[in-house]
């Protein structure tokens, strides 16, 4: 049986993770989104693996260099 307090207690404390733990949680999170995208949109079922591989590197790449754009423009406005 699921014990309620304990599922209560996970999503009104959330748990604390460092930046590399949150930059390490993105990959996860690109690879589900370009696998269901090329799910859509490949016609061939063989091309999925190596298209959803190809649009995960590009997700990854994009948004890494996107926070470090943010980023390089955070530290020197201030």
């Amino acid at each position: 049986m699921i014990d309620l307090h304990l599922l209560a207690t996970i999503l009104i404390q959330p748990v604390t993770l460092g930046r590399w733990q949150q930059m390490l949680l993105l990959l996860p999170l690109c690879l589900a989104v370009s696998i269901v995208y090329k799910t859509t949109k490949c016609a061939n079922v063989r091309d999925i693996p190596v298209a959803a591989i190809v649009s995960w590197i590009t997700i990854v790449i994009g948004m890494y260099a996107v926070g470090g754009v943010l980023l390089l423009i955070y530290h020197w406005s201030v």
